[in-house]
């Protein structure tokens, strides 16, 4: 599985968009003409202005590519990261989706009484 790390992108979600765009798309164009079967591109966490426009790059890269698998993940808890890679690497049916890690757990499961 090949992997790219995005790095920091401008706050304001159309500006981060077109700089993706300009300077990481390349790159992975690049690594999807190779041999790779599968890319994930690792962005930092952010708020939800930027799923959109993420979403929609990983899922237009996974439609040109195909049967190569293009995935996001979005986090920066190494534990939650490699959970997240691990995952993809084995899920060989899952490609052009941006997957948003809960880096701190979502605490223990309340269950009601039986």
């Amino acid at each position: 599985m090949a992997r790219l790390a995005v790095p920091p992108l401008t706050d304001l979600p159309s500006a981060a968009a077109a700089e993706f765009h300009r300077t990481v798309m390349p790159q992975a164009t690049e690594i999807l003409s190779g041999e790779t079967q599968c890319l994930t591109l690792l962005f930092a966490p952010s708020d939800h202005a930027h799923r959109a426009w993420r979403l929609a790059a990983v899922q237009a890269l996974a439609r040109e590519r195909a049967p190569v698998r293009v995935n996001a993940i979005a986090g920066e808890g190494d534990a939650a990261v490699s959970a997240a890679l691990a995952y993809l690497e084995a899920a060989e049916g899952v490609t052009g989706q941006y997957l948003l890690l809960d880096d701190v757990g979502a605490g223990a499961v309340i269950q009601s009484p039986g």
